[in-house]
C-alpha cells in the first residue's frame, strides 16, 4: 500500500497502522505502471478476434458505482485486467498537474492534495468515483460552472489502442480526435491507463453561504442563475462568480441556493464566524443541514474544503434516508454514523435481479444537462410528470470546440448572449433527479420505464443530454439524436476499436446482451444504419 492510498476517516487524518507500511517513492510507482501496462499490452496481443469475444476490463459488474446494469458482461468477452491501476503517479506543483491511473478514487486524491492546498479542478462529490469512470463517463461538481465537466480538466489521456499500442493523446499532437473522443466514450475506443489533471490552488475552508428561495419554479430557478451569473454579463470575473455553487430544491415552492468561496485558516478563524466540520459522522445530514435556511434565514459558515468537497457521501445525497429511513436520526448518527454510507457496491452485489428491476421500475435516479435557460422548463417537467424531491442542480459549462464531440452546445448560442453563456462556452445545469417519485410514495401507479422515455425525448427535444451511468430506455436511433457520433465512429475506425470493443450504446443499452447479438451489433457499427457520420473538421 502506498502513502497515497493510505485509508482515513471522514476528516481526511490518516489511521496510525498505516505507517507500519513501507511507503512507495514516485519513481517506485512509475515502475510498477509501467509494468502494469505492459502486461496489458502483452494481454490483448493474446486475443484471437476469431474466437474470443470483445475486450472488456476485468472489474466485476456490482462494484462499477453506476445504477446501470453491466449486462454486456453477460456475452462472452475477453478480460483484461486492470485492477492494480489505482496509484497516485506524481503531483507537478510546477505544471498544476496530478498524474493519476484510473481506478485513483475522489477521496485518495483529495486526502493527497487538500493537504498541500492543492486540488482537482472539478471534484465529483461522492468518494468511490473513480478518475476512469468520470473521464469515460460523466462528472460534475459545483466548481463546472469555472472548469467544465470532469473531463474538460484532462490535459492528457495515456491508451492502450486495441492493437496494444500506447499513444499519449492531448488537444495538439497528433492525436487529438482521439483526445476530444473519449470523454464519454465508456472505455469503447482504447483502455484508459493514466491521465494527467488539472490542478487549481485551495484555502484551508470553504466560506458557504445559504440563501433561502420562495416562489414558483421559475422563479427558483431565475434565483439559482442569479447566484452565480452576472445580469452584466461579466461570467470570467473571479469577484462577481463564486467558487462553488449547488442548488437544492425541497419542494415545488422552496430551494436553498449555496454559494462557496475559498476561504484561508486565518479568516474562517476570526471572531464571529461560524466553523462547521460537516464530516463528523455524527453530524446531521447535508441535504438536511442546508435546508434549515428555509427556516433561519440567509446564513453563512465555514467548512473544512475536504470535509465540504464530500459533503454528500455520508447520506448519498438523500438516497440514504431510502436505504436506512431511520440514518438521519440524532441516535444513529451518533451511535453508528461511522458505518456510514453504505457501500453502493455491496448494494448492489446483494441485490437479486428481481429486486434491481423493481428498484428501477419505482425509483429515479437520472441526471438531466440541459441549458441553463431551459431549467425552468426542466424542473415543471419534473414536478409534472415523476414528482420527486429534492432537486439538485449543478451548473457546468459547455465548451465550443474545434470538433463536434458527442455533447456539445447548442449551434449558435454565443449570438444569442443569454445569462451564463460567453462567446466560448454554453452554461448548462445538472438537474439531478434522485429519489423515489411522489406516486410510488404514495401508493399509486407509476410507469417507471415510461417515465424515463418520456423524459429523454424532452431532453433530445430540447438539446439536452443522460449521463450514461443512469438506465436508459433509448433505442439506437434516439441515442445517436441525443448524442453526435461523428467523431466517435470516426475514431472507432482509426484506432481499430471496431471489433475489439463494444459499442458506447450497446455498451449502455438496457438489458441482458448475448454474443450474437453483440456480433450483430458490431457488424452493424461498421455501416451505421442510424447516425450520420461527419468527419471531423481539420
Amino acid at each position: 500500500m502506498s502513502d497515497l492510498e493510505a485509508p482515513c476517516d471522514q476528516r481526511g487524518r490518516r489511521f496510525g497502522w498505516t505507517t507500519l507500511f513501507k511507503w512507495k517513492s514516485f519513481k517506485t510507482r512509475q515502475k510498477e505502471h509501467d509494468e502494469n501496462v505492459q502486461k496489458v499490452i502483452k494481454r490483448l496481443k493474446q486475443r484471437n478476434p476469431s474466437k474470443d469475444g470483445l475486450v472488456c476490463t476485468a472489474r466485476k459488474p456490482w462494484i462499477a458505482v453506476g445504477m446501470r446494469n453491466v449486462d454486456y458482461k453477460r456475452a462472452r468477452h475477453f478480460e483484461v485486467d486492470l485492477s492494480a491501476f489505482r496509484n497516485i503517479l506524481e503531483i507537478d506543483k510546477e505544471r498544476m498537474i496530478a498524474r493519476v491511473e484510473p481506478l485513483v478514487n475522489m477521496g485518495q486524491i483529495t486526502r493527497v492534495t487538500v493537504p498541500m492546498n492543492l486540488s482537482l479542478a472539478v471534484v465529483a462529490e461522492l468518494d468511490d468515483l473513480t478518475v476512469g469512470g468520470l473521464i469515460n463517463g460523466y462528472g460534475i461538481e459545483g466548481s463546472s460552472h469555472i472548469y467544465g465537466l470532469f473531463s474538460d480538466t484532462v490535459v492528457a489521456f495515456e491508451i492502450v489502442l486495441a492493437d496494444g499500442t500506447l499513444v499519449r493523446a492531448t488537444k495538439d499532437n497528433e492525436y487529438s480526435d482521439l483526445f476530444h473522443a473519449i470523454p464519454w466514450s465508456q472505455g469503447t475506443l482504447g483502455l484508459l491507463v493514466a491521465a494527467e489533471i488539472r490542478l487549481i490552488p485551495v484555502k484551508e475552508y470553504m466560506k458557504l453561504t445559504y440563501q433561502p428561495v420562495v416562489g414558483n419554479l421559475k422563479d427558483i430557478a431565475q434565483a439559482y442563475c442569479d447566484s452565480f451569473c452576472p445580469r452584466d454579463g461579466d461570467q470570467d470575473n473571479e469577484e462577481k462568480v463564486p467558487d462553488f455553487v449547488e442548488t437544492m430544491v425541497y419542494s415545488p415552492t422552496q430551494a436553498v441556493c449555496m454559494t462557496g468561496k475559498y476561504a484561508s485558516k486565518e479568516e474562517a478563524k476570526k471572531k464571529g464566524n461560524k466553523i462547521n466540520s460537516v464530516g463528523w459522522w455524527f453530524k446531521p445530514w447535508f441535504y438536511q443541514h442546508a435546508e434549515t435556511a428555509l427556516k433561519k434565514g440567509l446564513f453563512v459558515e465555514y467548512i473544512p474544503t475536504r470535509e465540504y468537497y464530500h459533503r454528500h457521501t455520508r447520506c448519498l445525497y438523500w438516497e440514504g434516508k431510502l436505504i436506512l429511513p431511520f440514518a438521519d436520526q440524532w441516535w444513529f448518527r451518533f451511535l453508528f454514523g461511522w458505518l456510514m454510507p453504505p457501500k453502493v457496491s455491496l448494494l448492489k452485489a446483494t441485490q437479486g435481479e428481481a429486486i434491481r428491476n423493481y428498484y428501477h421500475e419505482m425509483h429515479v435516479i437520472q441526471d438531466m444537462l440541459v441549458p441553463l435557460y431551459k431549467v425552468g422548463d426542466a424542473l415543471e417537467w419534473v414536478d409534472r410528470e415523476m414528482e420527486v424531491y429534492p432537486i439538485w442542480l449543478c451548473p457546468h459549462r459547455m465548451f465550443k470546440l474545434p470538433v463536434k464531440t458527442m455533447i456539445y452546445p447548442e449551434p449558435g448560442f454565443e449570438l444569442h448572449r443569454r445569462q451564463g453563456d460567453t462567446q466560448t462556452a454554453q452554461m448548462y445545469t445538472d438537474v439531478g433527479v434522485y429519489y423515489a417519485p411522489g406516486p410510488v410514495l404514495r401508493g399509486e401507479v407509476f410507469d417507471g420505464a415510461e417515465a424515463v422515455r418520456q423524459m429523454e425525448n424532452w431532453l433530445i427535444e430540447n438539446h439536452g443530454y443522460q449521463p450514461q451511468y443512469a438506465v436508459s430506455e433509448l433505442s439506437e436511433k434516439n441515442f445517436w439524436r441525443m448524442f453526435d457520433a461523428g467523431l466517435y465512429e470516426h475514431c472507432r475506425r482509426k484506432y481499430g476499436a471496431v471489433g475489439t470493443f463494444m459499442s458506447v450504446y450497446y455498451k449502455s443499452k438496457k438489458g441482458r446482451k448475448t454474443e450474437k447479438e453483440v456480433q450483430e451489433a458490431e457488424q452493424a457499427h461498421l455501416e451505421t444504419a442510424y447516425a450520420e457520420v461527419d468527419q471531423p473538421a481539420d
